[in-house]
């Protein structure tokens, strides 16, 4: 099915009332789904959607009310290390701009390269590092390949989460995102080379995700969770399970920016 099919499918379900803006949640942040006052989709239920692939993920499409903005949430995301496929998200994407959104909050679970960056913290990116080397728009065949990427995490989203931040009395980072494919973590020594390329937290997300947005004529912007410090930083016993045990402190201090933000959007 199209975009365009699948969007038809959903109103049909959740209405039709146009969408404003599309939330992605990471590793141990689905909960915040739960916020939503919507109609919950199985991306069972929508072909070409990704299945629930990672544990942490809550694989249903929301389309409902947040804070008074008719919002869809992507419970769940699909890894480049998944499948090998960079461009695995393009199509709920695509989906989602076809429902009316104009502008996308990505979340992730990611590891802080930063010391005074502790576990527990939330960071509002500013920019990303491509480490991998992949690209999600590798095979589209137009000239709309060549997207730039100045101002990728769009200024206006980020100075208004900010300023959501100050209003609740949140303290959130701001700091450059490095994207590693996966699934193994990190080395010490490939965490030294990404904090020598400038970046702050590594993650394995995001990153495609807002490259496809940008290229959909979205704006973007993101926030990592902090759940671990990267290998090297700590003593830390970095798993996926600590991962996902460690999400939760930090999703409450995200789900009070979000929701602020939300009601002056």
């Amino acid at each position: 099915m199209t975009a365009t099919d699948l969007a038809s499918v959903i109103r049909s379900r959740a209405g039709t009332d146009p969408v404003r803006i599309g939330l992605i949640l990471g590793s141990g942040l689905g909960h915040l789904a739960e916020a939503v006052d919507g109609v919950a989709i199985p991306y069972t239920d929508l072909p070409g959607f990704p299945h629930a692939g990672v544990s942490g993920h809550n694989p249903n499409l929301v389309i409902g009310d947040l804070e008074g903005v008719r919002v869809a949430v992507l419970g769940g995301r699909s890894h480049y290390y998944e499948h090998g496929k960079p461009d695995a998200m393009r199509l709920p994407l695509e989906v989602l701009k076809d429902l009316g959104a104009e502008a996308l909050i990505a979340t992730n679970a990611a590891g802080s390269m930063v010391p005074e960056m502790k576990t527990g913290s939330i960071m509002c990116l500013t920019d990303h590092i491509n480490f991998s080397g992949l690209n999600p728009l590798i095979g589209e065949p137009t000239d709309a390949r060549f997207v730039p990427m100045m101002d990728a995490y769009d200024p206006d989203l980020r100075a208004a989460l900010l300023a959501a931040a100050k209003a609740t009395k949140t303290e959130m980072h701001q700091g450059i995102y490095a994207w590693y494919s996966g699934p193994s973590f990190e080395t010490p020594a490939e965490i030294r080379a990404i904090r020598m390329l400038g970046a702050d937290a590594v993650g394995m997300s995001t990153v495609p995700e807002v490259i496809l947005s940008r290229f959909l004529g979205l704006r973007c912007a993101a926030i990592s969770t902090i759940t671990n410090m990267a290998a090297g930083m700590s003593d830390e016993k970095i798993s996926h399970s600590h991962t996902k045990e460690m999400a939760p402190l930090g999703a409450a201090k995200l789900e009070t920016v979000l929701r602020r933000f939300l009601s002056e959007f």
